[in-house]
């Protein structure tokens, strides 16, 4: 029984071939298992037993392997008649496997132990890899033979200790005595490795290639170690580039662990070999190839940090060329790897280096404060507008008079300049970095990022919002602490700040500073949407504005737009509102009249001049004077329709004018048509649609100030394309606006030239009732210059003029509606058929063509 212990014991453990007390310890263990009573008390179950077997197999190997191998053995063992007690085997075996392992003492790295055997019961015993019972008995491996050979020739293969103490310190990056790293390097700064030739000594190919191996482990140290020491000693390096650094050290300081951890075990090793060939004895090199550090257990030993300084050299070599965002988005490429070793240290890698990036995002998201000395964040500051930030909003110049008291040209770029504030501090403060933007936060949501922070920065600065520290309290109480393993968490928390912030900054401007009034009231004015101040305006400024336009002064324009104002429902609105209007005339030339400078001014500041900036006031100032000059021929119409209805009765003293006066009112009749009609057509189909677009949008609060900046844009866009009847061909986008405009021309023109028949009619009425009086001795008249002015030799012009100026209008807007016909415009072309709905002009050409 003895010698069946003893063999069993130097089978499983080698160890006990050398130290006596083990091997007497192990036998005592044995002893008192095969002494006990184990299974005689409990029924022989062998297949719960089995089952035992099976959990355990399943705790040590996952697989399932081990479990679908004991299970063909156990059906084998029970099909063997030979073996009568297999179920005290089966606990035997199991027993033993339950047993803890015992742990050498001498033992420095426990895991570089070779794996235990497929045998359930060796598994549980010890971690050391057991020989052959029979090993010393066999002849010599073709290795050794080949050995004794080159020791005979005088070329022995290199101790393997030397060689192993040479990898170690290429594994820190330092040459050895037998193997060095080249001075020199390659184009892609590589090193090469170098094997000092040493006539004693011999290494083999296959060893030089596992040397080449671990030697690249050594070069990707240097490398990452070189980059850490670089940016240590750098000014400047960006706060998320010493975060990797950081990191790096980290990773290297436990390299620098394992690589002590070596060295010792290496040392003690060495010692066993020492004593081994002082003793002769062929054991002891046995054990120290069976526990001892060598060269391909330091292969797989190291191999885990080989896949991390391959990671950590990528990363070096891409933070050379990339900073701030830009690098944390370079990482995070490579956490979509299927392989797990990657992702995971990708993901740590990213936890660590992200976190600046989390800190500067946490105050833009929720303060809207950028901190970012370095210029890492994906959003950038213009330097130029920094200091915009604690400019506090003006009224200046709202309501003023200008310094000259005049109507120079000057004015607009002094007020363009003084409203420029607003925007440049919305759209060209901050800027968006896409470049910089990390994957992992998407542009949708870096878009949202960007609008949120400038928001509260608005609110802040530029609104000068008294409820903000209840608005700051309401988004810290949206989430806690950003970090990259909370993705979801942060996508939560960056829609809702983006929900408060734009649903305080939508309050502060329709709230606190009255935006939809201001949009109301440039409605209102400067689109002539109030009609009764319209005309009212109309008919007091008219007799000023036939005057040249430098015989004008702006305080008598002032006045009249006051008492317009005055007496219309215009009194009602705001006094804010009514205070920033003012009357202004444009740049004026020689020979221009009042009529043609003359303009409606509303003045904004900030921050609503941020909605309503210079170039949405020029669009605005552009639709005015269309709109003027359509409301200026309207009354003209209108003033010229009812002094000829009017004057029927004195036309009638003229006879053989009335076919003329009848055609003039067919003629008349068709301009006011037409004007009517476009009047309709600017305020009711595009104007009121427009607004109720705009208004749509207000009412549901939704998106940030830079929808709401857009959608006014889209509206105004919309009503100057539409109003101006602009053609998108490049080139022609005002040919139909100027046939318009000589239609108005043509109108006017008319009008003078009725007035003149008109007052060439009373003239001549009362040059007939005078005849008629002198015939009965009555001398009723006395004969003026305007009667000399009207004459019968005149009457033929003014005729020719009249009928001109009728027949050039209908042919210029058959033009008009047949250019509107094949407008890319929906509403234009509707404009041309209610123009011409009955084909009226389309009749009179065909007529024009027949004759």
């Amino acid at each position: 029984m003895s010698d069946a212990l003893d063999s069993l014991v130097y089978s499983l453990v080698p160890q006990a071939r050398q130290d006596e007390r083990l091997k007497r310890q192990l036998i005592a263990h044995c002893e008192e298992i095969l002494g006990s009573h184990i299974g005689q008390t409990a029924e022989k179950d062998i297949g719960h037993l089995a089952d035992l077997i099976k959990r355990h197999l399943l705790q040590t190997t996952p697989s399932g392997s081990s479990t679908l191998r004991f299970t063909n053995l156990l059906s084998r063992l029970l099909d063997q008649p030979v073996l009568s007690r297999k179920h005290a085997s089966l606990q035997f075996l199991y027993t033993l496997a339950s047993t803890p392992a015992t742990t050498p003492a001498a033992s420095f790295l426990p895991a570089l132990a070779p794996p235990p055997p497929s045998r359930p019961s060796s598994k549980a015993t010890t971690p050391i890899e057991p020989q052959p019972p029979h090993r010393a008995q066999r002849g010599k491996s073709k290795a050794d033979l080949l050995r004794e050979y080159r020791l005979r020739l005088g070329q022995p293969h290199i101790p393997e200790h030397l060689i192993l103490r040479d990898t170690l310190y290429l594994l820190q990056g330092i040459s050895g005595k037998y193997v060095q790293f080249s001075v020199t390097k390659d184009a892609d700064q590589n090193k090469e490795l170098v094997f000092t030739e040493d006539p004693r000594y011999f290494v083999p190919p296959p060893t030089r290639a596992l040397i080449h191996r671990l030697a690249e482990v050594g070069h990707l140290y240097q490398r990452v170690d070189a980059f850490v020491r670089e940016r240590e000693g750098k000014v400047g390096v960006g706060m998320i580039e010493q975060s990797l650094c950081h990191h790096l050290q980290t990773q290297l300081t436990e390299y620098y662990r394992l690589i002590a951890v070596l060295e010792s075990q290496m040392s003690s090793a060495a010692h066993v070999d020492e004593v081994g060939r002082e003793n002769g004895a062929a054991e002891d090199r046995t054990r120290e190839e069976e526990t001892g550090l060598t060269l391909k257990r330091l292969d797989v030993w190291i191999e885990d940090w080989r896949l991390r300084m391959r990671m950590m050299s990528v990363c070096v070599e891409g933070a050379r060329d990339a900073h701030g965002g830009a690098l944390v988005n370079l990482i995070h490429g490579y956490a979509e790897n299927g392989d797990p070793f990657i992702r995971k240290f990708t993901n740590q890698l990213l936890e660590e280096v992200s976190k600046p990036f989390f800190a500067t995002l946490h105050k833009w998201l929720f303060s809207g404060e950028l901190y970012d000395p370095f210029s890492e964040f994906f959003v950038a500051v213009d330097p130029e507008l920094a200091h915009l930030q604690y400019m506090q909003p003006s009224l200046q110049g709202v309501g003023q008079l200008a310094s000259d008291g005049g109507f120079g040209g000057g004015e607009v770029e002094d007020t363009s300049e003084e409203h420029a504030g607003g925007l440049q501090l919305w759209e060209q403060k901050y800027r968006f970095q896409k470049d910089m933007l990390p994957a992992f936060v998407g542009e949708t949501f870096g878009r949202k990022i960007f609008s949120t922070g400038k928001s509260l920065n608005f609110i802040r600065y530029s609104c000068h919002d008294s409820d903000w520290v209840a608005t700051r309290e309401r988004l810290s109480n949206t989430g806690g602490t950003l970090k990259y393993s909370d993705i979801v968490g942060l996508e939560r928390s960056i829609d809702t700040a983006y929900q408060i912030a734009s649903q305080r900054l939508f309050d502060v401007f329709f709230d606190k500073y009255k935006l939809l009034d201001h949009l109301l009231a440039l409605k209102h004015y400067l689109l002539l949407g109030y009609g009764d101040f319209a005309d009212q305006l109309m008919e007091t400024l008219g007799p000023s504005l036939s005057k040249p336009a430098n015989a004008l002064y702006r305080h008598n324009l002032t006045a009249t737009l006051e008492s317009a104002l005055r007496s219309s429902n215009a009194q009602n609105d705001p006094p804010d509102v009514l205070r920033r209007l003012d009357a202004r005339m444009l740049e004026y030339s020689h020979g221009e009249i009042g009529w043609d400078v003359f303009t409606l001014e509303y003045k904004v500041d900030a921050p609503i001049d941020t909605v309503l900036d210079p170039t949405a006031m020029m669009k605005y100032l552009k639709l005015f004077n269309h709109l003027w000059k359509v409301k200026r021929v309207a009354s003209t119409l209108n003033a010229g329709w009812m002094r000829i209805a009017g004057g029927a009765k004195t036309f009638l003293r003229v006879p053989e004018l009335d076919y003329d006066w009848h055609q003039i009112r067919l003629v008349m009749a068709e301009m006011i048509h037409f004007i009517r009609q476009l009047e309709a057509y600017c305020h009711l189909e595009v104007m009121e649609c427009s607004w109720q677009d705009l208004h749509h949008f207000i009412q549901k609060k939704e998106g940030d100030l830079d929808a709401l900046i857009e959608n006014h844009r889209a509206y105004l866009d919309r009503m100057v394309k539409k109003v101006l009847l602009l053609s998108p061909k490049a080139g022609r986008e005002e040919n139909l606006l100027n046939q318009v405009r000589d239609v108005f021309t043509m109108i006017l023109n008319f009008r003078e030239a009725t007035d003149d028949l008109y007052n060439y009619c009373l003239t001549e009425s009362a040059r007939r009732d005078a005849e008629k009086d002198t015939a009965r001795g009555v001398y009723t008249r006395i004969e003026t210059a305007e009667d000399r002015r009207y004459t019968a030799e005149s009457l033929p012009g003014i005729l020719s003029r009249v009928r001109e100026y009728g027949a050039a209008f209908s042919e210029r807007v058959q033009v008009i509606v047949q250019a509107l016909a094949s407008h890319p415009d929906l509403d234009c072309r509707f404009l041309g058929i209610r123009l011409s709905f009955t084909d009226f002009y389309k009749t009179r050409k065909e007529q024009q063509l027949r004759a």
